[in-house]
């Protein structure tokens, strides 16, 4: 799916969040959405998902306007949103069940889907008995069930800890390559922007502008980040962010890049 965003601005009230977006994101690519807290990432996201309407301008997905949510356009919060009192193939088989999809071929899909992303024998688990790590794995399996056109994600590893985040990126990676969505994702980790990103947008504070676009599509990528030590750089001055307080920068720098 082709998201197209013409001219958007967006406030509440007197809050001006959002000034004159206008970019294209095509069918397959992968979009990241980078800049400070508070300076309307989400908001992007939330129009793209039909959960807010611009204030001006529209976006369109593959030239039709975006007025509503609908099952070709899945959002995915950094709370994975299971429900606690469901387990995880129910959690799962719940997002094919409200598009009335048949109750047995729903839970048939969530136990393949939880396979796909490594919990085969945690089906009948509940939320609670499994890690954060797993959780998000089941929110990812809900996200991908109905084979959405575009996955828009707001900081969905925001809250696990460094090694989980590297292997759920990889996974979600994985199954990126494997189904061909269009994928959106705000996120405030530079570094996994890097490693899963076609392009980079870095926005300004409130009200969000594009402060620059980076491009890593010829890029290869692995979690070994040394190649992109100048592009990262670029990004985290852009967000105010010298290289003296920056660990990653020195490392590198330490071996001669």
């Amino acid at each position: 799916m082709k998201l197209s965003f013409n001219n958007v601005a967006k406030h509440f009230g007197d809050l001006h969040v959002i000034e004159e977006f206008t970019r294209e994101i095509a069918s397959g690519e992968l979009v990241a959405l980078v800049g400070p807290s508070g300076c309307g990432k989400s908001t992007l996201l939330h129009m793209a998902a039909g959960l807010e309407k611009p204030s001006s301008g529209s976006v369109a997905g593959d030239g039709q306007t975006i007025r509503g949510p609908h099952p070709e356009r899945t959002l995915m919060f950094q709370e994975n949103a299971l429900y606690p009192w469901l387990t995880l193939q129910q959690n799962v088989a719940l997002a094919l069940e409200f598009q009335s999809v048949d109750k047995k071929k729903a839970a048939e899909q969530a136990r393949v889907w939880l396979e796909n992303v490594k919990l085969k024998g945690f089906e009948h688990y509940y939320p609670h008995q499994v890690s954060g790590g797993m959780r998000q794995r089941a929110a990812l399996a809900r996200a991908f069930i109905s084979q959405p056109k575009a996955l828009l994600l707001d900081e969905p590893f925001g809250a696990l800890d460094a090694l989980t985040r590297m292997t759920l990126q990889d996974a979600l990676r994985d199954l990126i390559r494997q189904q061909g969505p269009t994928v959106v994702l705000v996120t405030h980790d530079v570094d996994e922007a890097l490693f899963l990103a076609d392009r980079i947008f870095v926005f300004s504070p409130r009200p969000a502008k594009v402060l620059k676009e980076f491009n890593l599509v010829h890029h290869e990528k692995t979690h070994d980040l040394s190649e992109f030590a100048a592009i990262r750089r670029d990004i985290l001055c852009l967000l105010g962010i010298h290289a003296e307080q920056d660990e990653f920068a020195k490392n590198i720098e330490g071996v001669g890049v």
